[in-house]
């Protein structure tokens, strides 16, 4: 009994062995692949503190500054005078409170400038910056 193909008609088989060569090539490079992933790296990583000594944040200072460039410290009027006073005894803590600026739209940066000045002029460095209300 012979076989007979009819070769006028389309192929209806798929051609595999392109198929099997990629998928042997891909077989190869994840056997030569699969090594290098599974090395170990040694990371030394931070141990927790076994004696933590929780502080409780300081409450933050307010300072407002309005448009004629008066400042409130807290709320309570000051001059720059009583302000470098205040951040000298705050530069004096070991554990420094924020203070948050809250300066208006309509202030100049010059006033916004010496407070920044002087706080520098003290070292602090925990300084933020609010919305003014």
């Amino acid at each position: 009994m012979a076989f007979t193909t009819k070769t006028s008609g389309p192929m209806s088989d798929i051609n595999v062995t392109p198929l099997v060569d990629v998928m042997l090539v891909l077989l190869i490079i994840f056997m030569i692949t699969a090594p290098v992933l599974a090395h170990k790296i040694q990371v030394d990583l931070p141990q927790p503190n076994p004696n933590p000594n929780p502080t409780t944040p300081l409450e933050p200072i307010h300072l407002k500054i309005d448009p004629s460039g008066a400042l409130y410290w807290n709320d309570t009027p000051v001059d720059e005078l009583g302000l470098k006073a205040q951040l000298a005894v705050i530069a004096q803590q070991s554990n420094q409170p924020e203070i948050q600026i809250a300066a208006d739209d309509a202030v100049a940066y010059q006033y916004v400038a010496i407070v920044l000045a002087d706080a520098k002029s003290y070292n602090l460095t925990k300084i933020g910056f609010n919305e003014a209300q």
